[in-house]
């Protein structure tokens, strides 16, 4: 059975577009570190440089609305878009912008016409790159027990607390956080989220020197960062969805968040991992003619092909605008625990060599050492699986007689 979709003549024709269009723009000198760390400031600036240029066109969000800076194209015509930058390496956008993809989604459903027009045309032109600010000391995966505070004095807020887990490398321009508002009202009826200008007095970023996260595609790449609120005045119109509504808007930014946003393309660690079996020799012969490591290999595709699938299920499904239920948390569970079980084939079939980054033993250029560190944090950040778990079971009606609505995307 062939799941792949099928193009119309004028969608090819806007393929052979989008082709001529990003082999003239994307820079030659862009390069795909094995760990996200050492994404160096000029590679940064070369991904910034790219989207930008993808954002004049209104290809960096393309199914955003034009009014805001989007392309306002189809769900199909999205898809090639995706899939022709996925064959540079590259996602749209091309750098780490949690903050802009969640918070740039959730402004859309909860934002005023205000705020709509204020935030989300510097972010879907790629004029700036937001980071989300959630975990804390003291929240985690149970995000309603975040501590840092928002404060109404006038016609500001002031935000004390801190962040951590946050960002990347490189910094940011905007920071997308959620805060108490009202330290005296319930659970989930005292929250609020906000869009906060990152070089506003009182914020502080403290690198996490020590904890250092990534994986192929370096999504949440490179060292973590602690942030810091001191007094930090927040003027009130940066607060999304209104005062303790702080909830209902996290509903959207985590349905996104657990995998309902979907992703396209293909997971390039294991083209990698294929074509280091072909090229190296064991025994005497290329370890794709071992038949333990072959059966391994066609294990691996084969999983990887099953999320890449369900993940392309879910950019259609939510860019079309179809309800969804347990597809979200229910592909990113799978590709957790697969990118897990990854990590255990590759140092079944590699031994020694796929836990080394050093050029003359490591295998692929330390995209495998980096995998198998990546394989074993990557269970835990936009949902642990058993947060994933939980989510399926309320969406399909397990142990409660009213099932468990996703949250809003539009």
């Amino acid at each position: 059975m062939d799941f792949e979709p099928r193009y119309t003549q004028e969608q090819e024709e806007f393929r052979q577009e989008v082709k001529a269009w990003l082999k003239d723009n994307v820079p030659s000198g862009i390069t795909h570190p094995a760990d996200p760390i050492d994404l160096t400031e000029e590679q940064y600036q070369l991904r910034r440089d790219l989207g930008r240029k993808l954002g004049a066109k209104g290809w960096l969000w393309p199914t955003a609305e034009t009014q805001y800076g989007g392309g306002g194209l189809d769900v199909d015509h999205a898809v090639v878009l995706e899939e022709e930058i996925d064959l540079f390496g590259l996602t749209l956008p091309p750098y780490y912008d949690s903050g802009g993809r969640l918070g740039g989604a959730s402004i859309i459903v909860w934002g005023s016409d205000e705020q709509k027009q204020f935030f989300l045309p510097p972010i879907f032109t790629g004029a700036v790159r937001t980071w989300q600010l959630l975990s804390e000391p003291e929240a985690g995966s149970d995000l309603a027990n975040v501590q840092t505070t928002a404060i109404r004095e006038g016609d500001d807020y002031l935000i004390n607390g801190q962040k951590i887990f946050v960002g990347s490398s490189l910094g940011c321009d905007y920071m997308w956080t959620i805060t108490v508002t009202d330290p005296e009202a319930k659970r989930h009826e005292n929250l609020g989220w906000f869009m906060i200008p990152s070089d506003l007095p009182g914020i502080t970023v403290q690198p996490m020197d020590l904890l250092i996260s990534g994986g192929e595609s370096g999504a949440g790449s490179g060292v973590k960062n602690t942030v810091f609120f001191d007094n930090v005045r927040v003027p009130a119109f940066n607060l999304i969805g209104g005062e303790n509504q702080g909830w209902k808007v996290a509903t959207t930014h985590l349905e996104l968040e657990h995998g309902t946003g979907g992703r396209i393309g293909r997971n390039h660690l294991v083209d990698r991992l294929f074509e280091h079996c072909k090229t190296t020799m064991r025994r005497g012969q290329p370890i794709t003619k071992d038949p333990d490591a072959r059966e391994r290999l066609i294990d691996v595709y084969i999983e990887q092909e099953v999320v890449r699938l369900l993940q392309l299920r879910n950019y259609w499904m939510r860019h079309s605008g179809i309800t969804t239920t347990y597809e979200g948390p229910q592909a990113s569970y799978l590709r957790k625990t697969n990118g897990l079980r990854m990590a255990g084939a590759m140092l079944d079939i590699l031994g020694p060599a796929g836990l080394t980054h050093d050029p003359k033993l490591g295998a692929a250029d330390g995209h495998m050492e980096a995998h198998s560190r990546a394989g074993i944090v990557a269970i835990h950040p936009g949902g642990t699986t058993d947060i994933q778990k939980v989510i399926m079971a309320r969406r399909i009606g397990i142990g409660r007689e009213v099932r468990e609505k996703a949250g809003a995307l539009s």
